[in-house]
């Protein structure tokens, strides 16, 4: 016959009430901890980009694999963007004999919201992901080591081109998204819905305004900001093998593509008055 110790029981209770509040903090405590490496993360991309050696060659492929291998989907997805949302105006101003100001309309949503946001979008899923998972790579395949081994700082050899590309190319990226959805925009609106061309791009030229095309160049700067280092981060610190890999860069597109929608609200707040 087992005797059970009077304090067991309620040891095992209390231990597991003190770690109740530990519990209900880890998801939080896991945020943080994530920001506070991608932050820190930055902090390093910034101080050894200004730092010799400064290699060219890592820049410029990182520059061909984000800008120009994105053009294409981006001009696409702008287009389609583009006579969408044209459609949709159209159908709703015809309600008020107000076709003639769908091109205005459209220029204002797309240089304001829809071209940064959805040209980073793209990206992310395009470039993004690829980022994450070569990162990813390397450090499970311990390329990363290999590269501090031999002197390299692998935050200035690997994130800083990536960074500094991802600066240089969303907003050019998010004008021709922009271009190409006007161009949609035009077509379905001219010579689908026999709007006057004349009319239609006067009231471009009248609604968009020089604050709008900063907010465009603003906007794709924050989220270029945003994916680089997130993705970068993600990959950078992958670990667990192939499926490691697979959930970092799962994680950096779903965070990225949530921070890319706050981070527009902050800005379209703060812009708004401008």
């Amino acid at each position: 016959m087992s005797i059970t110790m009077p304090g067991e029981p309620h040891e095992e209770k209390k231990g597991s009430i003190l770690d109740l509040p530990f519990r209900l903090l880890s998801p939080i405590l896991d945020i943080l901890d994530d920001l506070g490496a991608t932050v820190q993360l930055g902090a390093q991309a910034i101080l050894w980009a200004v730092r010799p050696p400064f290699r060219l060659a890592p820049l410029l492929g990182s520059l061909d694999f984000i800008g120009a291998e994105s053009t294409f989907i981006e001009a696409l997805v702008g287009l389609f963007t583009g006579m969408a949302f044209t459609v949709s105006t159209i159908v709703g101003f015809r309600q008020f004999s107000a076709e003639g100001m769908v091109g205005g309309v459209v220029a204002l949503a797309l240089s304001r919201e829809l071209a940064p946001v959805l040209a980073a979008v793209v990206l992310t899923a395009r470039a993004g992901s690829t980022m994450a998972s070569e990162l990813g790579n390397m450090r499970v395949t311990e390329q990363i080591d290999a590269i501090t081994t031999m002197g390299v700082n692998p935050v200035q050899y690997l994130v800083v081109p990536r960074v500094v590309a991802t600066l240089l190319m969303l907003p050019l990226l998010a004008v021709l998204f922009g271009l190409s959805g006007m161009g949609g925009a035009y077509v379905v609106g001219v010579y689908w819905q026999n709007i006057d061309p004349g009319l239609f791009v006067d009231k471009i030229t009248q609604f968009v305004e020089m604050k709008d095309i900063r907010m465009l160049f603003t906007k794709s700067l924050v989220f270029a900001v945003i994916v680089s280092l997130i993705c970068c981060k993600k990959g950078f610190h992958a670990s667990g093998g192939a499926r490691g890999v697979g959930e970092a860069t799962a994680k950096a597109v779903v965070s990225s593509i949530v921070m890319i929608f706050a981070a527009d609200y902050v800005v379209t707040t703060l812009m708004t008055d401008i």
